[in-house]
């Protein structure tokens, strides 16, 4: 695949609880080795489209193609097997297991064989988290929970790695900290979905930018674009 081909593609998706239609046509791409940020306010409908994405809530109509494969409402195992992966919001981490036990579960349904390397990838990106691999998950501060929530996610190898609103709860410096290591997986040539609130430093390191709002697509393309718009910014991101 070169780097233009679309790994990610999603077309025309509805999507919704009930009656209540939250997607409106969604259609976005992310191409290999691209940091693509998804920006929206809280209720745009960013939570809904990940939980279609990872096979959690089925498309009303729509399609989802991802790596030559149609995931449309497919079971989230085949999604995962797929090697679309999510670090969902919250961190989501087993608190009464220890940090080596987290992490070995994110190799559970992909990338078994492969442990142990992929361990000793992660634990070279998070030095922390080797040198505490033994101590209980739930004893970790929220920053290094978030560490290990990604690296649980690259524990089963992805292909592309959605990162859900990463930087939630934590302090400034350790926002700085998160995005610079999301840079580090691009760098590492990993096509990322980032899915986030905080625009400034979303823009700061993505290919592109999408903005959603109120289940609709409204802004694709440059970051640079984006935020030389003060229509756009002032409409969308409250900037």
């Amino acid at each position: 695949m070169s780097g233009h081909d679309k790994l990610l593609e999603v077309t025309n998706v509805r999507a919704g609880y009930g009656a209540v239609e939250v997607l409106r046509g969604v259609s976005l791409h992310v191409r290999s080795g691209e940091t693509v940020a998804l920006l929206g306010s809280n209720g745009a409908g960013k939570t809904t489209l990940n939980t279609v994405l990872c096979g959690l809530l089925p498309v009303q109509s729509g399609q989802i193609v991802f790596h030559g494969q149609t995931l449309t409402s497919a079971h989230y195992r085949k999604v995962v097997e797929a090697g679309l992966i999510q670090v969902p919001e919250g961190r989501k981490i087993f608190p009464n297991m220890s940090i080596l036990d987290n992490l070995l579960l994110g190799a559970y349904a992909r990338a078994k064989a492969r442990r142990q390397e992929n361990l000793a990838q992660v634990f070279d990106i998070f030095p922390k988290l080797k040198e505490r691999m033994s101590q209980l998950a739930g004893t970790l501060s929220g920053g290094e929970q978030q560490m290990l929530a990604i690296g649980r996610g690259l524990m089963a190898e992805p292909i592309l790695l959605i990162l859900d609103e990463p930087s939630l709860g934590l302090s400034p410096l350790l926002v700085e900290e998160m995005f610079s290591l999301i840079g580090q997986l691009r760098h590492r040539g990993l096509a990322v979905l980032l899915v986030e609130q905080n625009v400034g430093q979303s823009l700061d390191i993505a290919d592109r930018a999408y903005v959603l709002e109120n289940g609709t697509i409204r802004f694709e393309g440059a970051p640079a674009d984006l935020l030389a718009s003060d229509a756009l910014r002032q409409a969308y991101l409250g900037m």
